[in-house]
């Protein structure tokens, strides 16, 4: 006797899911977003993905991400894609883009950066998008992925 199992996850009704997110990063990537204490957000990490081997998922009700969170992803993970929901119909899929110059998005690593006082805006250049490689403006100090701090 064969018993197919399936897990139910209710749909959107509107809101971003949040898809092939690099494994590992989906808690990162909420400590990111812009969210209040009564979202509702469904998490899954390490699924199988035929694409990545092991991928995260994240579903937010009620959130279209800006340009911002969008671009803070894309740092994370390069390959994430976005579904933007209303009324249970993905009315918008698109991938992440890591942008050429990235403003108050990142602090920089560098203690004795001018970026590091408040009244300066730290800015970085992309040099490298995989494997993801940033240069600041200021003090032209290189980061990767693993060094991100973002503000």
């Amino acid at each position: 006797m064969s018993q197919e199992k399936t897990l139910q996850v209710s749909a959107l009704q509107s809101g971003t899911v949040m898809d092939h997110l690099v494994a590992g990063t989906a808690l990162r990537t909420l400590r990111l977003l812009t969210l209040d204490s009564h979202t509702t957000i469904l998490v899954g990490m390490n699924l199988r993905s035929g694409q990545q081997g092991l991928k995260d998922l994240v579903k937010v009700e009620g959130l279209e991400l800006t340009r911002k969170e969008i671009d803070r992803v894309a740092l994370l993970s390069p390959q994430a894609t976005f579904s933007i929901i209303r009324d249970y119909q993905v009315v918008e899929k698109f991938s992440g883009k890591i942008p050429d110059v990235l403003e108050g998005i990142l602090s920089c690593v560098n203690p004795a950066c001018i970026s590091r006082d408040s009244r300066v805006v730290p800015r970085y250049h992309t040099e490298v998008r995989s494997p993801l490689r940033l240069r600041c403006f200021y003090c032209e100090r290189s980061i990767n992925r693993d060094q991100l701090d973002f503000l």
